[in-house]
C-alpha cells in the first residue's frame, strides 16, 4: 500500500511540525486501515520523496509512531504496522480467573514462555514487599508473554526461597495450571488478599530490547504482591508492558444514592 496522494502533503505556514504532519498523515492511513497490522510500510527514502522532504524529517515522524507504539521497525527488514495492542482487564485480578481456576480467555490469547528459573537478588521494591533487605537472594521465575509472536510483557514471580527449597517452583518447567495453584499446593499456604501497584517509567535497557520498542518509549510497570491470611507475603511478581499499547480497564458498579435517613423526630424545624 502506498501513500494517499490526496494527504502526502505538507503545508510549510502551518503551526505543526512538518514531521508532525508527516506522522499525523501516516497514522489516519493507518486508523483507516490503508496498512494492516504486520504489513510494512514504504521505505523511509521513498515517504521523503512522496512528501518532498528530507529523510530525517520522515525519520523524526516514524519515531514519533514507533513511540506511540503504533509502528515496529526490524533491522534490515523495514518499518511495520503494529497491530498488537493488550487490554488489562481488572489489572491483575484476570490471573486467579473467575473462580480461583485457569483463566482460559488469557490462554487463549496470550502465550507465556518460561526465560529462567533460579536464585537472584531481589530488586529494591521485591525486597521492601518481603520486608528483606536490598540483594537478598530469592527465588525467581521470569517470563515472556507474546501474542502474534509480538512480545507484550516481560515479568518475574519471585519467591522465599525457604518457602520453595524442594518443591516444583525451583523447576524450569511451565505447570498445566497457574503459578499461584502451584504455589499454594506446594508451599501449603492459600492466597487470600493481594495488592497491585502500577507505575509508568522508561524502560531499563533490556526491557527494551524484549519488548521491541525504543528505549525512550514509556512502560507501565506493575508490583503484585499475593499475601496468605495471615498477611504474609507468598509471592511478589512483576510485570512490565509497552505503556502506549496497552490499555488499563477497571470495570465496576455505582452504587445508587442512599436514602436519606428519617429526620429526628425530636427535632422542630421552623
Amino acid at each position: 500500500m502506498s501513500i494517499n496522494p490526496g494527504a502526502a502533503s505538507i503545508n510549510p505556514g502551518a503551526a505543526e511540525f512538518p514531521h508532525r504532519q508527516i506522522s499525523a498523515h501516516l497514522r489516519a492511513q493507518i486508523r483507516r486501515g490503508d496498512w494492516a497490522p504486520g504489513e510494512r510500510l514504504p521505505s523511509i527514502p521513498a515517504i521523503a520523496e512522496t512528501f518532498g522532504v528530507a529523510k530525517q524529517t520522515v525519520q523524526r515522524a516514524i519515531d514519533q509512531l514507533r513511540v506511540e507504539g503504533i509502528l515496529i521497525t526490524k533491522p534490515g527488514s523495514g518499518t511495520y504496522v503494529r497491530g498488537t495492542r493488550r487490554r488489562l482487564n481488572r489489572l491483575s485480578r484476570g490471573r486467579y480467573g473467575g473462580h480461583r481456576g485457569y483463566h482460559a480467555d488469557l490462554a487463549a490469547r496470550y502465550r507465556q514462555q518460561l526465560t529462567e528459573v533460579g536464585r537472584a537478588p531481589a530488586p529494591p521494591e521485591v525486597a521492601d514487599a518481603f520486608g528483606v533487605g536490598d540483594g537478598t537472594e530469592l527465588l525467581v521465575r521470569r517470563h515472556i508473554v507474546r501474542t502474534d509472536d509480538v512480545p507484550v510483557e516481560v515479568g518475574a514471580s519471585w519467591f522465599r526461597p525457604d518457602d520453595a527449597n524442594g518443591t516444583s517452583l525451583e523447576r524450569r518447567e511451565a505447570f498445566g495450571r497457574p503459578l499461584y495453584q502451584e504455589a499454594e499446593e506446594e508451599i501449603g499456604r492459600r492466597y487470600a488478599s493481594a495488592t497491585d501497584q502500577i507505575t509508568a517509567r522508561q524502560p531499563s535497557r533490556e526491557e527494551a530490547e524484549l519488548l521491541q520498542i525504543r528505549p525512550d518509549t514509556p512502560v507501565l510497570h506493575l508490583l503484585h504482591v499475593a499475601y496468605d491470611a495471615n498477611r504474609r507475603p507468598i509471592e511478589v511478581a512483576q510485570a512490565t508492558w509497552p505503556g502506549p499499547m496497552t490499555t488499563l480497564t477497571e470495570e465496576y458498579a455505582i452504587p445508587g444514592p442512599a436514602a436519606d435517613p428519617d429526620p429526628d423526630p425530636g427535632l422542630v424545624l421552623g
